[in-house]
């Protein structure tokens, strides 16, 4: 049987047309295993849809509501009960999609998923994972942004997910967790940083590794990063910005050396692999909400139809391996 994924089909900078084709690229490359329901306007998406090919595994689910990325969040949610957004979570409540995407208003989506779902049994706040790359393909760092000022317990909890995601998604049986901090010694870092370490040390269903410094993320030290929101944003922008400033610099001090045009050029191909492994669409496209009691993926805004494509696939491999499942039984006591 197809797994199901409702789609907010509306969310995201150029929706619905990107949503649309990457959902129906998703379905192509998934081979039947994959059925797509998109919510939104019935007429603004069949009439979206007339600009590509039809698929049987492609579904309209009428939404008439509309939550703008400029809205909002929690006002929204609440003004706009029929939205792509929150129709297509009661759809995954329900039981007639076994997971939910989106692209559009993050804030509106972790709102409303907290509103429709709920949290999972003892789960203090949600987390966004993210993959960051390494000399050794890619580590997950989480917190990223959802959560700005947690608590020690808030930080183990992310570690106890993370490792779940960490096994199911990534197919690793003993995830390594390092605490990020400003040395290796468990005495190191804010009060935070050294209160979590204790819990961590004491937590005896983790691989915990102690601590591990911002240099250690790219060489791959450990498998899952555990952070503060605040912290974990930083590191994520940094990550994005060496894409762009790296080979910005490098090309300065060609320019200054005078390298002949075919050295320039093959630079220039090592620089479009490297800016490719800190692409999400590497790892994804998106991002999972732990914590809720369901499959919610989120992407940014701005993302491609083979972003959507990605993000889709990976939203159905969590369906299938139950992710969620994963994460309630690592929570339990």
């Amino acid at each position: 049987m197809a797994i199901r994924v409702a789609v907010d089909a509306m969310g995201g900078d150029h929706a619905p047309g990107v949503v649309i084709e990457g959902a129906l690229r998703a379905v192509c490359e998934s081979e039947g295993r994959l059925h797509v329901l998109l919510y939104g306007p019935e007429d603004v998406l069949r009439l979206a849809l007339k600009a590509y090919p039809e698929s049987p595994h492609i579904s309209v689910v009428h939404a008439p509501q509309v939550i703008g990325m400029g809205d909002s969040p929690v006002a929204a949610v609440r003004a706009k009960p029929r939205s792509s957004i929150h129709c297509g979570l009661m759809g995954h409540k329900e039981g007639r999609a076994d997971a939910f995407l989106s692209a559009g208003n993050t804030g509106a989506t972790v709102a409303a998923s907290l509103f429709v779902l709920g949290r999972l049994p003892g789960v203090f706040r949600p987390s966004l994972p993210s993959c960051y790359p390494t000399t050794e393909g890619a580590c997950t760092i989480l917190d990223v942004g959802s959560n700005m000022d947690s608590k020690p317990e808030h930080l183990l909890q992310f570690a106890k997910m993370g490792s779940a995601y960490a096994r199911i998604i990534s197919d690793i049986a003993k995830p390594r967790i390092g605490l990020l901090s400003v040395g290796e010694e468990p005495g190191k870092g804010n009060e935070l940083v050294r209160t979590t370490h204790e819990l961590l040390v004491n937590a005896i269903d983790l691989n915990f590794i102690g601590n591990v410094e911002g240099r250690d993320i790219l060489h791959h030290r450990a498998d899952v990063v555990v952070c503060d929101g605040f912290v974990g944003n930083v590191v994520l922008k940094l990550g994005e910005s060496i894409t762009t400033a790296l080979p910005s610099m490098i090309g300065q001090e060609l320019q200054r050396l005078t390298t002949e045009l075919s050295v320039m050029q093959t630079i220039e191909q090592m620089f479009t692999g490297l800016k490719r492994r800190f692409d999400p669409e590497e790892y994804g496209g998106g991002s999972p909400l732990l914590g809720v009691e369901g499959e919610v993926f989120i992407l940014h805004g701005s993302s491609s139809a083979r972003a959507i494509e990605r993000c889709l696939l990976m939203a159905a491999r969590a369906a299938k391996l139950d992710l969620t499942g994963a994460i309630r039984r690592a929570l339990s006591p």
